[in-house]
């Protein structure tokens, strides 16, 4: 009889561990799909989103305010439509812009928001218009050489 009691709690401590390391691993990774928080759904367009993925943060002054919930394309403006989930407790006026910034040189892509001077707040479904498109490496890169290339054809010429 004692063996098994000893069994059980064993068990169960094991099964918590495991939930526990499960639920870790999900927030730490941005994989869980619930929140604890009320949310207001926001969208926002832009050129190029670069690497930008679902689920990805939404920060403003370095603070996480939500998530990305969903990116599609528009194919009559041919841009991407970013559906953001913002915690209902972080209200931003309406001329607030959205860019999407990356963590370090190489690091995760996410939206910053920088909130503007209105008085009225968005709402629910409401559309963040000043966007600023993501950064691509390569193009930076691409037009790096293409400058330097054109600098060096420029220069020999003229000798």
């Amino acid at each position: 009889m004692r063996k098994n009691a000893l069994d059980f709690w064993v068990g169960l401590f094991v099964v918590a561990g495991f939930v526990a390391l499960l639920f870790l691993a999900l927030k730490a990774g941005n994989m869980s799909a619930f929140t604890f928080e009320d949310t207001y759904t926001v969208q926002a367009r832009f050129d190029n989103i670069g690497g930008l993925k679902a689920r990805a943060p939404v920060k403003s002054a370095g603070v996480v305010v939500g998530r990305v919930a969903q990116i599609s394309f528009d194919d009559k403006n041919y841009q991407a439509t970013v559906t953001m989930h913002l915690e209902q407790r972080y209200q931003f006026p309406k001329d607030t812009s959205a860019k999407i910034l990356t963590s370090g040189l190489l690091g995760e892509q996410y939206i910053g928001l920088e909130a503007g001077g209105d008085t009225a707040m968005l709402a629910d479904g409401a559309r963040i218009t000043m966007t600023q498109s993501a950064v691509v490496l390569e193009n930076l890169i691409g037009q790096f050489l293409y400058n330097k290339a054109a600098d060096a054809g420029g220069t020999g010429a003229e000798k």
